[in-house]
């Protein structure tokens, strides 16, 4: 069963898909692209919503994380599927407080299982697990308190002055 949010998370897919490959589609037909494939649903469109502007709004830093840890590949040589799959999971991961980053994954996991091809899961998986990573060792880095600076000893080691 799909949830709520999962479906959500399909039409914003589209969405991004659908205006990366037309550069020109409105707000508007956006809006009603959202409203028409989640019946009015006030709640969830906005949500989707969010998704869809949050991604646009970060995409240049989501794309730079996202061609950092990308051995081997670049951005635009993925498919634009696996790339939007990509794009929202890492958007979710790091600027969406109320979505747990394993979330996220598994929520990628789930749209590259049903829109991409069979490698297309394990693919994002380690692309969206390495940036989760990245950021858990920088975090860890950030809270580490810095030990105060011991004293200089009396004498070198080897009692020698």
């Amino acid at each position: 069963m799909i949830t709520r949010r999962s479906r959500g998370r399909e039409v914003a897919l589209q969405v991004l898909y659908q205006v990366e490959q037309n550069g020109g589609t409105s707000p508007a037909e956006i809006r009603r692209f959202i409203d028409r494939r989640l019946l009015g649903d006030k709640a969830l469109r906005e949500f989707t919503e969010g998704l869809t502007q949050g991604v646009k709004d970060h995409q240049a830093k989501i794309d730079a994380l996202i061609s950092e840890v990308a051995e081997n590949w670049r951005i635009d040589r993925m498919a634009a599927i696996d790339r939007n799959i990509l794009r929202l999971g890492v958007y979710e991961m790091l600027y969406r407080s109320d979505i747990p980053p394993k979330v996220a994954i598994n929520e990628a996991l789930e749209l590259a299982k049903r829109y991409s091809t069979a490698q297309s899961s394990r693919f994002v998986n380690g692309i969206l697990d390495r940036i989760l990573q990245q950021r858990t060792q920088g975090e860890a880095a950030e809270s580490t308190p810095i030990p105060a600076p011991e004293s200089e000893p009396e004498s070198a080691p080897g009692g020698e002055a």
